[in-house]
């Protein structure tokens, strides 16, 4: 299996900026794996919140994490500012599966892809249920334009 090129910025709708901390680089200087994971949670949940679909405390659904990968192409370490690229490609009945791309400073090629999937939940019985209206309406502009 042959490894995939980065992705340019021009293939993600959206973007979400985040400042590295001093505590995530690791041992070899450079950003720890899991800080990645971080970065693709904080960027989804920050667009969900910020575009009023995701109250913390009071939303009836929640998405949980059923799934999620990380490639790596390029190192990123303390203080970088990164850019976190969001968009989604597949909505079902009750999931959607994110892709996102994290950017170095203003850097045009992706230092890391990843993926995850969120199933929606009913808050108290954490049975899956239908992704409502209003988040279906915000995953859809983030689709890909050329899909």
């Amino acid at each position: 299996m042959s490894r995939p090129e980065p992705p340019e910025r021009n293939v993600f709708p959206r973007f979400v900026a985040i400042t590295t901390r001093w505590m995530d680089n690791d041992a070899y200087r450079h950003l720890n794996n899991v800080v990645y994971y971080s970065l693709f949670d904080t960027a989804v949940n920050q667009l969900l919140i910020e575009n009023g679909l995701l109250d913390i405390d009071a939303s009836p659904s929640i998405g949980l994490v059923v799934e999620t990968g990380c490639q790596y192409f390029s190192s990123i370490a303390f203080p970088d500012r990164v850019h976190v690229g969001v968009r989604v490609t597949k909505i079902g009945r009750s999931s959607v599966r994110y892709e996102l791309g994290i950017f170095r400073n203003e850097e045009d090629i992706a230092a890391a892809t990843g993926h995850f999937v969120h199933v929606y939940v009913d808050r108290e019985n954490r049975k899956p249920v239908e992704i409502s209206s209003d988040l279906r309406e915000f995953f859809q502009t983030l689709e890909p334009d050329d899909e």
